[in-house]
């Protein structure tokens, strides 16, 4: 039986149903993750979270521990990771509350810690990148959205910027140029990491704003935050899903 791990906010270790078990600090030869890792147990499975940017939220985009957090979830038993990811929407459908299940990315970050074939190593290793995205674990996510029932998109291409600042206009459209449906900051290194590790792993996104120039205001956290808010309900019903399935 597949041991799933979740990379999101804390509140997604609020599925009903699960029972949290313990709370496992961990050391890596990366450094320390974002938090202890909480193991759960949900539908008679055993399941992991990993608060991405530290309890409390305080790790920005930029200098989450990625390499550490991959690493330490293997080592705790992870067997597939699902992240959650909160994104601004480009494309005109991903509207605030909007839910999407990327295929493909493009990177847009620099300077992070993106691979663990680096400094003293026996070989040099290519991993292949092409679908950095596991297919059924995003027909499992797929899945439980369509039995929720929410408005969603199968397929986008999350863009991944290097933040914390959020994107110019400028900057958006040539996102939307290259083919980006949707813009976050966490969404790289953590894919391909994963992929080093032989983890398949999926990104369930929640659009929380328009993305720069998409819309006639300012962009505003009061904004953002009431749309992860009240989609984080959504994303916890996904989850419930994909779990049990």
């Amino acid at each position: 039986m597949t041991v799933h791990a979740i990379i999101g906010g804390t509140g997604l270790t609020e599925l009903p149903g699960l029972t949290l078990l313990e709370a496992i600090p961990m050391q890596t030869p990366y450094g320390p993750p974002s938090a202890d890792i909480v193991r759960g147990e949900y539908a008679g499975r055993e399941v992991l979270f990993l608060a991405r940017h530290g309890h409390p939220h305080r790790v920005p985009p930029h200098q989450v521990n990625y390499r550490a957090n991959l690493w330490a979830l293997k080592r705790a038993g992870a067997q597939a990771v699902i992240a959650v990811n909160a994104v601004g929407g480009i494309h005109s459908t991903m509207g605030a509350g909007h839910l999407c299940v990327p295929h493909q990315l493009i990177d847009y970050t620099y300077g992070r810690d993106h691979t663990f074939f680096e400094g003293d190593i026996e070989h040099v290793t290519h991993v292949d990148f092409s679908y950095p995205y596991d297919e059924p674990l995003r027909q499992r996510l797929i899945a439980g959205l369509a039995a929720e029932r929410y408005l969603f998109s199968s397929h986008g291409v999350y863009g991944c910027t290097q933040g914390p600042r959020l994107e110019t206009v400028a900057e958006i459209a040539r996102m939307e140029r290259d083919g980006c449906d949707i813009v976050g900051m966490t969404g790289m290194p953590e894919a391909v990491l994963a992929r080093e590790l032989e983890l398949p792993y999926a990104c369930l996104a929640l659009v929380v704003n328009p993305a720069a120039g998409k819309s006639s205001g300012v962009i505003t956290m009061a904004e953002i935050e009431a749309a992860l808010a009240e989609g984080i309900v959504k994303v916890r019903a996904v989850l419930a899903r994909a779990l049990a399935g």
